[in-house]
């Protein structure tokens, strides 16, 4: 089976990097264009939602892997399934937190 955890993180990080482009990207000193305000605005309140949604998430996730290992009764591949399941949304939820982290540390410094 293919692990679709790399599909997913190279989808936030493309993501990421589009919302870096255009949310602090300030090369002139004029004003900027009303359409630049609007998609700095829309990737502002994407990356909000995406730390909203991004918390109960990881809880539902974690949440199952722990009632799948605690419900598998001695099957050792439902067991693994749930320990990569924990293991890949707290990897995940880290890796969004971390992001957001880094993105506002670049934000202060502009």
């Amino acid at each position: 089976m293919k692990c679709c955890f790399c599909k997913h993180s190279l989808f936030i990080v493309i993501l990421l990097t589009i919302l870096f482009l255009f949310c602090f990207s300030n090369d002139s000193f004029a004003a900027d264009p009303k359409l630049i305000s609007k998609i700095r605005n829309a990737f502002e309140k994407i990356s909000d939602w995406m730390i909203k949604i991004a918390t109960p998430a990881a809880a539902v996730a974690v949440g199952t892997g722990v009632l799948m290992k605690k419900f598998s009764f001695g099957d050792e591949e439902r067991i693994r399934t749930g320990k990569r399941l924990i293991r890949a949304a707290l990897f995940s939820y880290a890796f969004i937190l971390a992001t957001d982290l880094i993105l506002a540390a670049i934000k202060s410094l502009i």
